[in-house]
């Protein structure tokens, strides 16, 4: 019974061809790059050294058709990290100067979901616009899993970037969200119509810069743009385009009802 229930495991192995290895090390890779960037008690130079062989072997494993042959990709990652520290410390400001709970700016590093997201994003969407497949959502999805927000590594967005609690944000692969925007818990910037013959299109909305959009709102569609300096209130769905300098809310009734003692 055992050599028949392994003969049909092995056959759906063979047609997935899915490594549990590969997702393990790339979660192992994000973790100690973050720790290589921000933490005092990790060696640089060691890190780099342990990173470059890290990302060989996910990189491998991800790219069998190019295994064994010179990494370049790791060279051009590794250009890229003073324009990531720079972006990341704006980011980091922004959260800080933004949120009044916020104590310092250490704080803003060790203690923010927001951040950590963040921060994997744009280490793993340097990584993507290299053209390297799986290992950048991979990565984003490590950070999905310990934040609960969730950004795809296609996303294209600006300068001070602030995510306030974060749990339950949803930013899809072809947002743009340009600098200085807010975002609070529960935001989904989304598709309007999920279709795979969609997948090369524009389906998710543009944030023009300055926009602060609080809790549980949902912004859909490709075509969807919201202009510079606009707020969008808690709990708004919206589909369509707003103007810059706007106001959105969601409309409410609230009905109290009295009973008479007779």
């Amino acid at each position: 019974m055992n050599s028949d229930l392994i003969k049909v495991i092995n056959q759906h192995k063979e047609t997935i061809k899915v490594s549990m290895t590969l997702k393990e090390d790339s979660q192992r890779f994000t973790k100690l790059l973050f720790k290589a960037f921000y933490d005092c008690d990790t060696n640089a130079e060691k890190a780099l050294i342990e990173l470059e062989s890290l990302f060989i072997t996910i990189r491998n494993s991800a790219c069998p058709e190019i295994k064994d042959l010179p990494c370049k990709l790791w060279d051009d990652f590794k250009a890229k990290i003073p324009n990531l520290y720079s972006s990341l410390k704006k980011d980091a400001e922004a959260i800080f100067n933004n949120d009044p709970a916020s104590q310092s700016i250490e704080e803003i590093y060790l203690a923010y979901p927001g951040f950590f997201a963040i921060s994997i994003y744009r280490m793993a969407r340097v990584f993507y616009k290299l053209n390297l497949p799986l290992i950048p959502r991979l990565m984003t999805e490590y950070a999905h899993s310990i934040t609960g927000i969730d950004i795809h590594p296609g996303a294209d967005i600006g300068a001070s970037f602030f995510i306030d609690h974060g749990t339950g944000v949803v930013i899809g692969e072809t947002t743009e969200i340009y600098n200085n925007v807010k975002v609070y818990q529960g935001v989904t910037l989304g598709a309007l119509t999920v279709k795979k013959e969609y997948q090369d299109t524009k389906r998710h909305p543009t944030i023009k810069q300055n926009v602060t959009i609080y809790a549980n709102a949902t912004i859909l569609g490709g075509d969807t743009v919201v202009g510079e300096n606009t707020i969008i209130g808690g709990n708004t769905w919206l589909t369509e385009s707003v103007p810059e300098n706007s106001i959105v809310t969601h409309n409410h009734q609230v009905e109290i009802f009295s009973k008479t003692k007779k």
